[in-house]
């Protein structure tokens, strides 16, 4: 038994390329200082004295600037390539996380948010493209499977290590994770010189027929459907939290054992579930599958007996919801693509993630002032359904034969 499950490990890792290990070794590296936006709300809400309100605003403000770094990251990616985007957005995004922790009102820090994430995620597609770049076929959901493992292993460490050093002063996560996105750019520039990505990336064929992004009818469903999940998912990174320490009383400490739980999870599962589910049905399945899951774990805070075991069940279950959705939401779009529109197909996935950024928390902080935290989690466990519902159609649609 122990050796089929090492054998299982090893195949599940087996087969990426060099690039791609050193890709997730910078996002792991970057991702474990990931403390300023889960603590976000707690921050602008205990520490600054701003309204729950405010609070939802200056988290949707991340999802604007967001927005605009990915459409303005999808821009120059196919412009300038990914390697220099990737490394100016994380030198860009390490000093202004810095700059903001000495933000004290409203409006500075509004302004200052905006641009942090403006800088900071247009990472998101020259990431994205980079990886498709280093991955083939037989690899691609499995290489995104690996990126995302960096991301949230380094998840479970700056969740976990946020817990601790906001018990200690809120400050300091700033410092963190500004810090830790300036060394991610410098191992970046160490384990992939310039010199020697240049050499691996051929230059356009103009005569190939650029496929926009913004013409593909079933990409831009798959988008739409994919932004409400999105929606869905950012309650569990911005307003849980708030829920958990305002309506449950847990401490941050707890807080952080529960994000870093969910990391964890990820860790230890997501590479080998992923090896074995990939190619024996269509990616849809796993999505519509991984969305309703999701609606399942919002719905059960409102039926569930408050304390830390239903806490650990919806972590849990908002876990396996994520790593059947995600990684085959990420091959799915990479399949519709070209590496002449890559930045742009890119841009607009991660356009769909920053556009929800701006929505689930100013949507949901309102809906918190009106009807508290059981209206919040009934519309969005129904908005998670009414997502897998809209991605059984177009699977539908997608297997009809052409005529």
């Amino acid at each position: 038994m122990l050796s089929y499950t090492a054998q299982l490990y090893k195949d599940a890792y087996s087969g990426l390329s060099k690039n791609s290990w050193y890709l997730s070794i910078v996002m792991l590296i970057n991702r474990s200082g990931t403390m300023v936006v889960p603590f976000m709300s707690i921050y602008c809400i205990q520490q600054l004295h701003f309204t729950i309100v405010q609070a939802g605003s200056i988290m949707a403000l991340f999802g604007v600037g967001a927005l605009a770094g990915a459409f303005l990251g999808g821009k120059l990616v196919d412009k300038i390539g990914f390697y220099d985007m990737q490394v100016g957005a994380l030198l860009s995004g390490g000093l202004f996380f810095i700059l903001i922790g000495f933000l004290q009102s409203f409006v500075a820090l509004a302004i200052g948010t905006f641009v942090l994430s403006l800088c900071n995620e247009s990472f998101r597609p020259a990431n994205s493209a980079a990886i498709a770049h280093y991955s083939n076929d037989t690899n691609k959901t499995r290489s995104y499977s690996l990126n995302r493992l960096a991301v949230n292993l380094g998840w479970a460490v700056g969740g976990g290590l946020g817990g601790f050093l906001a018990s200690l002063s809120y400050h300091l996560l700033f410092w963190v994770d500004g810090c830790t996105n300036i060394v991610a750019a410098v191992l970046l520039l160490f384990l992939m010189p310039r010199a020697a990505v240049a050499k691996t990336i051929k230059k356009p064929d103009t005569a190939t027929i650029k496929t926009s992004a913004y013409k593909d009818n079933i990409y831009l469903a798959f988008i739409v459907l994919a932004t409400l999940f999105a929606i869905c998912f950012y309650q569990f990174m911005i307003m849980q939290p708030v829920f958990f320490k305002i309506d449950w009383h847990f401490s941050e400490q707890f807080i952080g054992f529960l994000m870093a739980l969910n990391g964890g999870l990820i860790v230890v599962i997501e590479m080998v579930m992923i090896h074995k589910l990939e190619g024996r049905r269509n990616k849809m399945v796993y999505i519509i599958g991984g969305v309703g899951l999701g609606g399942i774990a919002y719905i059960l805070l409102n039926i569930l007996p408050p304390g830390a075991a239903a806490a650990v069940i919806v972590v849990v279950l908002v876990t396996f919801a994520e790593m059947f959705a995600m990684p085959f939401m990420n091959s799915f779009w990479i399949s519709r693509t070209t590496p002449h529109n890559r930045g742009e197909y890119a841009a607009l996935y991660s356009m769909s993630w920053s556009a929800a950024q701006i929505v689930a928390p100013f949507f949901g902080s309102n809906v918190i002032a009106f009807g508290g935290f059981n209206l919040l989690w009934w519309i969005f466990g129904g908005i998670s359904f009414l997502a897998a519902i809209g991605y059984y159609y177009l699977y539908k649609i997608m297997s009809r034969p052409a005529i």
